[in-house]
């Protein structure tokens, strides 16, 4: 009956009363959490999910109104059922008016309190399945899919729904892994086009001969295997949107045509003469350097021109502070789900290893090192032993370092940036362990407990990061 429910969360200062409900809700094979007053009731909600609350209108402390309040405003989605032994009319239009579902009033039969709770447990339940059939038969965009709350995120938001209503061309540029097909997919759920068709292209995953072809469509017999006429993608979009990834890999030839299209919407097909029109919004994506690219040829410099109407650059994962640790939590929720294993969450040491590695592969990097935790831990907790030793990524960041470095860098950004590099790579070589990393630089511990906190880079758990967090020591493993 109960099956795939999370649990019931119960409030009341009254011992005997949170017994009574309890053994109602349990012998009807409820899950349930119980507390005696509302302070300690938020606090579990933040903790994790509930499909209802049940809570006494007058508590010790914060009263069951304000708690409902709280709730409302929190966490508008879970549904309260407000129970209190002096009910009056008032009081009950109070509850309601307050966002409570259900009121009952003391003493109540336990068929009523069963029935009020079956009908919010069936609620949940159909809200679950129309979210799986949403998910099914439509694609997975929408801003709330960019996750994070530091300042860069924040703008980008900002700029996604000032821009997404417009029909703006957008050019997106980033590393990989930044999140850059998100971005895209967000400005097509907020536009005008929302409706109509969306199309992605991959320019690196076509072979340069057919990639033509695929966005402008072709005539019979404009090569072999042209056996009949064939629509081009751009085609299949009027009056949608084309998303172009990886634009950067376009050969110039095809950049003239795309160009020429950019201008008003015109095109031939592949061995054909006859030009065709179509109204799509265009966005474009890569994780080139593209003035490296327009220097050295690769690119043409009126095409970047021509998308570079509104740019969007989405920041590297290292930059984003303490989104690393949410996006962390979030995609090991998603896991957890996947896989049916329960995990609280990660230990501090843990938590303090994902703060301190560089993420050369950003968020995509992340989301692979988190479900390789979920996979390989047994605990109830991700410890340090079952995220990757990050001895490859760790040179991959500093080979992306290197190519960053320009004339416009002063020696001294780049001797910090080497130094704090150095330092990521002893802390992630020895898990966090502080002697053994300190050793392994061949400087005191208070000595790089002081490049840390300069760096900005997280301590974590003093005891455990500086003696027994894992890793051999510099002379064993000499």
């Amino acid at each position: 009956m109960t099956s795939n429910l999370p649990p019931l969360l119960i409030v009341d200062d009254e011992r005997n009363m949170r017994l009574s409900l309890e053994t109602v809700m349990d012998d009807k094979g409820y899950e349930i959490r119980s507390v005696e007053s509302a302070e300690e009731g938020l606090e579990l909600l933040r903790q994790q999910e509930f499909f209802l609350v049940v809570t006494d209108a007058r508590l010790g402390g914060m009263s069951g109104y304000d708690f409902l309040k709280e709730i409302r405003k929190k966490w508008p989605e879970i549904p309260v059922l407000m129970i209190t032994a002096y009910a009056t009319p008032k009081l009950a239009v109070e509850a309601i008016k307050g966002g409570a579902v259900d009121y009952l009033a003391k003493p109540f039969a336990p068929e009523e309190l069963i029935y009020a709770v079956s009908r919010c447990a069936e609620r949940y339940r159909l809200l679950q399945e129309n979210a799986k059939l949403k998910q099914q038969t439509s694609p997975a965009f929408g801003l709330e899919r960019i996750i994070g709350q530091s300042e860069k995120i924040e703008a980008l938001r900002t700029l996604i729904k000032t821009v997404a209503p417009t029909d703006a061309t957008v050019l997106i540029l980033g590393e990989s892994g930044t999140g850059k097909e998100l971005i895209a997919g967000a400005v097509y759920a907020l536009s005008k086009r929302s409706e109509r068709k969306y199309v992605r292209i991959n320019c690196a995953a076509i072979p340069e001969q057919l990639l033509e072809s695929e966005l402008f469509g072709h005539e019979k017999g404009a090569f072999t295997g042209a056996i009949r006429n064939k629509a081009g993608r751009v085609e299949e979009a009027d009056g949608g949107t084309v998303f172009l990834d990886e634009i950067g890999d376009m050969s110039r030839p095809l950049q003239a045509k795309l160009l020429r299209f950019l201008e008003d919407g015109t095109f031939t097909r592949v061995g054909g003469n006859q030009e065709l029109k179509v109204n799509v919004r265009l966005i474009a994506a890569t994780n080139r350097d593209i003035v490296s690219a327009i220097e050295s040829g690769a690119f043409r410099e009126d095409l970047f021109h021509r998308l570079n109407v509104v740019q969007f650059m989405p920041p590297a994962l290292r930059e984003r502070g303490e989104d690393i640790e949410r996006l962390a939590n979030f995609f090991l929720q998603q896991f957890c789900h996947s896989t049916g294993k329960r995990l609280s969450g990660f230990s501090p040491e843990a938590t303090a290893l994902l703060k301190t590695h560089r993420w050369p592969g950003n968020v995509r990097e992340l989301r692979n090192a988190v479900e390789r935790c979920v996979i390989l831990e047994t605990g109830s907790e991700i410890q340090v032993s079952s995220l990757p030793e990050f001895k490859v990524e760790s040179r991959l960041s500093r080979i992306e370092a290197s190519r960053l470095m320009t004339g416009e860098t002063s020696l001294e950004n780049l001797v910090d940036d080497f130094e704090r590099d150095c330092i990521v790579d002893a802390l992630a070589q020895y898990r966090n362990n502080l002697e053994s990393a300190a050793e392994s630089l061949e400087i005191t511990l208070s000595a790089l407990q002081r490049r840390m906190k300069h760096f900005k880079i997280p301590i974590g758990s003093s005891k455990k990061a500086g003696r027994g967090a894992g890793g051999p020591s510099p002379r064993a493993r000499r």
